[in-house]
């Protein structure tokens, strides 16, 4: 098998397994559907390329963190989304020496702040970073609240994006708003409290012909409009819970932990850099640190190491078949 054969198989594997339907959520068919809207192609593989052909010292700007029951607290955050955000922002940043900007509520930076430190970040200010990512010195992140109300937003995307000069933009598992203007949890709750509107600066980036690579599990994420018919027609209130914000590329997961950890297995196989694959040993000291702070399983409604209401060792699990599947890949076709 010529490489790139041997890559679009491994491309194939990564999205089966990170779209294996634990949940029951119907996201295989979400994953059809972005496949289709690639033209066939792997969403897993396009991110990577996507990723892949970024310059060296690109600027990313990243999303994730969700608050979770504003009506209660706008500090409480999930644990979907920022374990995996982390590990892909260490797999760029190993890989192409990004700097790295996170915009997010400013009740969540704390919390998000300490998973990325035990991903390995140091945790500066946006000139900081963006001086060690020039130098190559130091792995760093830094953060941006955004604002929470709709009538700021996009004035406020105007400004960020204008400062910050982004190549690219991700985001994972973040709650766009649906057709009627409201931000909806998968149980069609309003979740929209306490929420930084965050998919008004995605919007803003497709306009601007500015890359936006997304992940989502479940159809209310900011890049699902991408796909809303399939949304509609398999997410449980799919119809009403659909976010309209759409993007370049769009990978569907079982758990939005999984997307990223296979967009950064497919960048590291692309590269030939073992380096940069994710490991349990890594997402369970990630998942722990959540815990530390306070992160809720969010089908559970509780403090645990579990995401989605799915065990911890089943994330282990698929991490580890991941970290194997591209390992060997690697290995062998290393030069």
């Amino acid at each position: 098998m010529n490489k790139a054969l041997a890559v679009a198989a491994l491309d194939r594997r990564l999205d089966l397994l990170s779209n294996i339907d634990v949940g029951g959520r119907g996201v295989e068919a979400l994953l059809e559907a972005s496949r289709a809207a690639l033209s066939g192609a792997s969403p897993v593989g396009a991110a990577a390329d996507l990723l892949a052909g970024l310059p060296r010292g690109a600027t990313v700007l990243y999303t994730t963190g969700s608050v979770s029951r504003a009506w209660i607290s706008p500090r409480v955050g999930e644990n979907d989304g920022p374990a995996g955000t982390a590990a892909l922002a260490r797999a760029l940043t190993l890989g192409l020496g990004t700097h790295n900007v996170v915009v997010c509520e400013e009740t969540l930076v704390d919390g998000l702040a300490a998973i990325f430190t035990t991903a390995g970040f140091s945790v500066l200010s946006f000139d900081e970073a963006k001086k060690a990512s020039q130098d190559g010195s130091l792995a760093t992140v830094s953060f941006e609240p955004f604002t929470v109300n709709t009538q700021d937003a996009a004035r406020e995307a105007e400004a960020l994006l204008a400062r910050v000069e982004p190549d690219l933009l991700i985001s994972a598992e973040r709650v766009g708003r649906a057709r009627d203007g409201v931000y909806y949890s998968m149980r069609a709750i309003d979740y929209g409290q306490g929420r930084a509107r965050i998919d008004h600066i995605f919007d803003l980036a497709n306009a601007r012909g500015i890359p936006t690579l997304c992940v989502g599990d479940g159809g209310n994420e900011i890049g699902m409009g991408l796909i809303a018919d399939a949304v509609a027609r398999n997410v449980k209130h799919g119809e009403k819970i659909g976010a309209v914000s759409s993007c370049g590329v769009l990978v569907t997961a079982a758990c939005s932990n999984w997307g990223c950890t296979a967009i950064a297995a497919a960048l590291a196989a692309r590269l030939g850099n073992a380096a940069l694959l994710h490991t349990p040993a890594r997402e369970e000291h990630l998942l722990r640190r959540g815990v530390d702070v306070g992160l809720i399983n969010s089908v559970d409604n509780c403090v645990d190491a579990n995401v989605d209401g799915i065990p911890a060792v089943t994330h282990l699990a698929l991490v580890q078949l991941m970290e194997t599947i591209a390992g060997r890949f690697i290995a062998q076709n290393a030069a």
